[in-house]
């Protein structure tokens, strides 16, 4: 009888599909995957492929995103119900009423949104390059959503006047000094590394502040051997696959559930069925995709 990963790789085949895990995901996930990464990135490579149907192991508005790039594919969510809960924190028409406040600001909406909140954004922005596109926005003012953390992040950057949202990541917003604090004494050797969805404070314990692409670069090009990293766990999976002999430490409540819905189980049901299909009405698709190539023309 053949094993799940066995009936997967057949699927993949004659189906011609490719399967994208998030970094949040379970490692067993991870390891099912042919990319592996944040979720913009991860897009933009299914996008590039000539693969007819993308898995896409995340929450909603990764799928969402997916989608909007690759028009043409079929994209599957194995866990449909697997929703993030900062993006449920920001809907299109939240943003239309505060626009009505805000005549002359730009909004900047952070990729972590769903598909139709895109919609009334001006320009979309990742953790990666948030603070390179708030620089480049002509707008003095800036609506940042959903994430306050990211969004306070880039206004000390950027010295800009940005107007922060409510919203917040769950899992990087219950990491506390504490916490950070009671690893440094547990670890005194290790680099705290941090994820810009922290609040402010955690991000000042830090030495490094970055994405997870920009995390693992970091981690993998130091000299140092221990790094406690301010970010989801399923992250570690990663890190040690990349950085052989090196520890990373994380605290005990940095884990999404949400991500961990997915299973090996759930990803060959989703393929062999074709279940969990993203479907966007055109209008909402193409309206959503001006925010994310605005984006892209800013960094070239």
């Amino acid at each position: 009888m053949q094993s799940v990963a066995q009936q997967i790789a057949a699927l993949k085949k004659q189906k011609n599909a490719i399967i994208l895990a998030h970094n949040y995901t379970l490692p067993e996930v991870q390891d099912l995957a042919d990319f592996v990464g944040d979720s913009l990135s991860l897009s933009k490579k299914a996008a590039a492929t000539d693969a007819d149907i993308i898995v896409f192991c995340g929450v909603s508005f990764m799928g969402e995103t997916a989608k909007i790039l690759s028009p043409g594919k079929k994209v599957l969510l194995p866990e449909p119900e697997a929703k993030c809960a900062m993006a449920a924190m920001c809907s299109a028409e939240q943003i239309r009423q505060v626009r009505a406040k805000y005549p002359d600001a730009a909004v900047v909406g952070y990729v972590n949104t769903a598909a139709e909140t895109k919609t009334e954004v001006d320009y979309c922005c990742t953790s990666a390059n948030a603070l390179n596109v708030v620089n480049a926005v002509p707008n003095d003012q800036i609506i940042f959503v959903p994430d306050s953390n990211l969004g306070r992040y880039v206004r000390e950057k950027s010295g800009k006047d940005v107007i922060l949202w409510s919203g917040f990541c769950p899992v990087h917003q219950c990491v506390t000094l504490r916490q950070v604090q009671e690893l440094r004494a547990a670890h005194p050797d290790a680099e705290v590394v941090a994820h810009p969805e922290c609040r402010l404070e955690v991000l000042e314990m830090a030495s490094f502040v970055g994405s997870t692409e920009a995390i693992l670069n970091y981690c993998i090009a130091s000299d140092r051997k221990e790094f406690i990293v301010l970010t989801e766990w399923g992250m570690g999976h990663r890190l040690e696959k990349a950085c052989p002999g090196k520890k990373f430490y994380f605290t005990n409540q940095s884990l999404c559930m949400t991500m961990k819905m997915i299973s090996p189980e759930s990803v060959l049901e989703c393929l062999e069925k074709e279940t969990g299909e993203i479907v966007l009405d055109r209008d909402v698709q193409e309206k959503a995709y001006v925010p994310v190539k605005r984006m892209t023309d800013i960094l070239g």
